[in-house]
């Protein structure tokens, strides 16, 4: 029995979709949500519209950190010689950075949303808003290396078909 079966790159594949879909989509909720609290904040505040944009640009690099591991992935999938430790290892990267792209989009929208309205009102919120998105933001960084180790372990480990 071959040790590479025909239907592993699928699992490779899935894993480049999981980065790419569910970090974005995160990064999209995000996006959306503080976007909410910065036309609400506009209209009383429109000087403070500039200062508010940091939840949105956050948003925005958890889906750079998808893309990224996508990328990778993609560049070490092979027609043949593709192992299913490899494509196994690839989905658990994938997962591992969509996931965490996930939960740091939604973390992000409902912080900079909430923190956005409470800046309209007093501005010392300011600084523990960027502090509370920078530890939201860190658990999409730590997903993405994660996913980093994964696939470098994907690589090291040669399989001959």
């Amino acid at each position: 029995m071959s040790t590479c079966p025909p239907f592993a790159p699928f699992f490779g594949f899935a894993g480049v979709a999981s980065a790419m879909i569910l970090s974005t989509v995160g990064a999209a909720f995000g996006t959306a949500k503080a976007g909410i609290g910065i036309a609400g904040l506009g209209t009383f505040k429109p000087e403070l519209i500039m200062k508010s944009l940091i939840p949105v640009v956050m948003s925005g690099i958890i889906a750079v950190y998808g893309l990224v591991v996508s990328v990778l992935i993609a560049g070490a999938l092979r027609p043949d010689n593709y192992s299913l430790f490899a494509g196994f290892t690839h989905l658990g990267a994938g997962l591992a950075c969509g996931m965490t792209g996930l939960s740091a989009g939604y973390a992000i929208g409902i912080v900079g949303d909430s923190c956005v309205r409470a800046y309209v009102q007093e501005t010392k919120v300011f600084v523990s808003m960027v502090l509370i998105l920078i530890f939201a933001e860190v658990l999409g960084l730590y997903g993405l290396i994660i996913a980093l180790i994964m696939n470098n372990s994907a690589i090291s480990v040669r399989v001959e078909c």
